[in-house]
């Protein structure tokens, strides 16, 4: 059976960085209301990434 994989929420980003990030098995957010509003209601940080230098 092959290893079929799902893309996470980054699919539908413009970002190459943000998108060669797709198919991670990773619950990642884009920069929006909705990572922050999940952040606050779990009491959890925010992890921020801001690419490769």
């Amino acid at each position: 059976m092959p290893n079929k994989k799902v893309p996470n929420r980054l699919i539908t980003e413009k970002s190459p960085y943000l998108l060669q990030h797709a198919y991670n098995p990773v619950d990642w957010y884009p920069w929006c209301d909705e990572a922050f509003e999940k952040a606050k209601r779990e009491n959890k940080p925010v992890l921020l990434s801001i690419g490769y230098g």
